[in-house]
């Protein structure tokens, strides 16, 4: 049977590194704010597309409403042009497509206006989910460059990385402030 051994009081390689603790410290908090900065990313990007398809939804029916607002004009004109036979009840037609034809004009303003609005939601939030896509590629680069101390315990990567973090965190940031 073979024999295990326990050897106690066995450091890690790492357990008289001070640098190496710290350097294991900010990995981690560069993880977790990584992790919330991509959870933003993906929600900015879902709120673009729900804005960008609400606003091509509008667009639709601005101009369902346009052909309504069209085929009544072209029937008050038929309307007035057939008068002919009872012209009272002719006037009375086209009148009432004439008004429909108002109404279907301010309702398609209405919808314009607001088919606009949505698209000017969602080119912020495209704005928005870029500049977290950029906040996001600086803090995984600074997660790699810091990483990369383990490996060769060299000194710079730890400070590259911090400075990258530092910049995604920043440029993250600023979508709150924006």
């Amino acid at each position: 049977m073979a024999e295990l051994e326990i050897h106690v009081g066995h450091e890690p390689a790492h357990a008289g590194d001070e640098l190496a603790k710290g350097v294991s410290v900010m990995v981690a908090i560069v993880s977790v704010v990584l992790a919330v900065v991509t959870i933003a990313s993906h929600r900015a990007h879902t709120a673009a597309v729900i804005h960008r398809t609400e606003a091509n939804d509008q667009w639709a029916f601005y101009q369902a409403k346009k052909t309504r607002e069209h085929l009544v004009d072209i029937a008050s004109q038929l309307a007035g042009a057939l008068s002919a036979g009872d012209p009272e009840k002719a006037r009375a037609l086209a009148a009432r497509y004439a008004k429909d034809r108002d109404r279907y004009d301010g309702e398609a303003k209405a919808i314009q206006h607001d088919a606009e609005d949505r698209e000017a939601e969602s080119e912020r939030q495209e704005r928005r989910a870029l500049r977290l896509d950029l906040g996001e590629g600086f803090l995984e680069l600074g997660l790699v460059l810091s990483s990369l101390y383990f490996l060769s315990k060299r000194r710079f990567f730890p400070v590259l990385g911090g400075a990258a973090a530092v910049i995604g965190a920043v440029v993250s940031a600023a979508n709150w402030f924006v």
